[in-house]
């Protein structure tokens, strides 16, 4: 790829991102030269929005699908293969674990389930979304990880648990709540959009980006003035998470509206 073609793709993107697009073009040339698929891990989803950017419905010799164990998952992995290999759900390799806790003592979330997990030494890429519906967790993670997973996950938090594999037709639900706002801001920087979604000043917003407290699509962030698109997802430590939905044009005196929405805390 010369240096014109590279300078062409880069700028759609974020320096920070640019590792990810020369990945994605590594795999892209992978399955074109080699005629095998290539089966990534767990994206993100801006991962998965920069992976549908790059190779999308444009190549003529390749193509790509994204799943994630079920339709509504957030983390899913991808899929790029020849244009004559067709994919089936099976070759995700995407298994579903379960457990039950004791309710009645102890409550587990997500960030629990998660902790122990990477307290393993699991590689945040092998595993897909979390769920937790009063005493039973699911979790969706790569096929490699299931027999180490199975064996060493035994105890989260003080709650003794024994992990399964379960069925994809299992009901899983996702009570997360997002509650909408609308916001009219002078400008898409990041510090003017924590300041408006979190109801904080200027400067602490300022303060807690500097301060890495501050992420957008699950990747730190200390740049004040970096611009936000539409679909991008804040975190912000202390504070919660959030999301662009749509950027809806501006008001008759220049400034910009958007629509966001703001995980509800339990």
């Amino acid at each position: 790829m010369d240096g014109k073609i590279s300078l062409s793709i880069y700028q759609h993107f974020r320096k920070h991102e640019h590792p990810f697009v020369d990945q994605v073009l590594s795999w892209k040339q992978q399955v074109e030269q080699r005629h095998k698929l290539y089966l990534t891990d767990f994206l993100d989803p801006r991962e998965q929005q920069i992976v549908s950017s790059l190779i999308g419905a444009k190549h003529d010799d390749i193509h790509f699908s994204l799943h994630g164990g079920i339709e509504l998952a957030e983390r899913k992995r991808a899929i790029i293969a020849p244009f004559y290999e067709q994919i089936n759900e099976q070759l995700f390799e995407v298994i579903l674990l379960g457990a039950t806790y004791p309710s009645k003592f102890m409550t587990l979330s997500h960030r629990d389930i998660l902790g122990a997990c990477m307290s393993l030494g699991i590689d945040r890429k092998k595993l897909g979304d979390i769920y937790v519906d009063h005493d039973e967790f699911h979790l969706i993670v790569t096929k490699d990880i299931v027999p180490f997973l199975k064996m060493h996950l035994t105890k989260i938090n003080q709650a003794t648990i024994k992990l399964d594999e379960k069925s994809f037709r299992v009901q899983l639900k996702n009570k997360d709540v997002w509650e909408k706002s609308t916001h009219i801001v002078s400008s898409l920087r990041l510090d003017i959009l924590v300041k408006e979604i979190y109801r904080i000043s200027r400067k602490q917003a300022v303060t807690l980006i500097k301060e890495n407290r501050v992420k957008v699509n699950f990747t730190e962030v200390d740049e004040p003035a970096m611009q936000v698109i539409e679909n991008d997802l804040l975190s912000v430590r202390g504070f919660g998470r959030s999301k662009v939905i749509e950027i809806n044009g501006k008001t008759r005196k220049n400034k910009i509206i958007i629509t966001s929405a703001k995980l509800k805390t339990r």
